[in-house]
């Protein structure tokens, strides 16, 4: 393995140590903790390896992973780690959900599930019109995607050609109240391709794999990367289970859960 995939791979376990660290110093109001320990690696690799900070744009549709969002953004040195540390702090640029404010470089407040690709697909329609190199890149939660205006956005992109927008899919087969293919059972790669998009199926947590993924060549038409992941990675009584969503780590929890990634991800 390269140098830059070990250095993904260890920027990782940090960005998922401090899930976890800030996720117990919320304390009773508790954190989305398992939707962001999914989309760790999406995030650290689109960060740090794949986006141009100073032109490109990332749209964060499934908010409850703003988490894993913050702590991918320190690590890419988006933010300083004293920032990262006002997560949920009264007065602090870090909500449970983001919410653009002038200092903590989040483009997008989300937290209404399926509104995050619409906007995306605006911004990359606005930025080819003017003629600027920017890409757009947005990441939702298969949950989400249950969302009507979702498809909306999918149709007017693919017409527009919008070959600078990546829709990344968190694809973890859960979702607040259960498992996906109990709610609203869809074969994703299938309606992706049918509205037009180029479509790459990738391990959400391989970030080999990853990398490959974005660097797909661009022919005329956005991209949606549907990204098998699993809920809760890396802390096993939290994966797969939906008691985690958005839940309380106690001190016990806490030390076990570090143990765990602290064992498993020895880089």
């Amino acid at each position: 393995m390269t140098d830059d995939l070990l250095r993904l791979r260890a920027l990782s376990k940090r960005a998922r140590l401090d899930v976890l660290r800030l996720a117990h110093a919320a304390g009773r109001k508790g954190a989305h903790i398992s939707p962001s320990l999914s989309i760790v690696e999406i995030m650290v690799v689109l960060l740090v390896d794949v986006m141009r900070t100073e032109r490109d744009l990332f749209v964060l549709s499934k908010g409850h992973g703003g988490l894993g969002y913050y702590a991918a953004m320190k690590q890419a040195g988006i933010i300083s780690e004293e920032q990262l540390n006002t997560f949920e702090t009264d007065g602090g640029d870090f909500p449970g959900q983001p919410s653009r404010s002038a200092g903590n470089q989040v483009a997008y407040s989300s937290g209404t599930l399926g509104l995050g690709l619409s906007y995306a697909a605006g911004r990359a329609w606005a930025a080819r019109a003017a003629g600027e190199d920017r890409n757009l890149y947005v990441l939702l939660g298969d949950g989400e995607l249950n969302e009507g205006c979702v498809w909306e956005a999918a149709m007017f992109s693919r017409h527009q050609g919008l070959d600078n927008l990546t829709a990344v899919v968190d694809f973890n087969g859960m979702q607040s109240d259960g498992f996906s293919k109990d709610i609203m059972d869809v074969d994703l790669e299938a309606v992706w391709k049918a509205f037009g998009w180029d479509v790459v199926c990738c391990p959400g947590h391989d970030v080999e794999a990853l990398r490959e993924a974005f660097g797909k060549p661009r022919a005329g038409r956005p991209i949606a990367v549907l990204a098998k992941t699993v809920k809760g990675k890396g802390v096993s009584f939290m994966e797969n289970d939906r008691a985690w969503h958005h839940s309380r780590l106690d001190d016990t929890r806490y030390q076990d859960a570090v143990a765990e990634v602290e064992k498993n991800y020895g880089y």
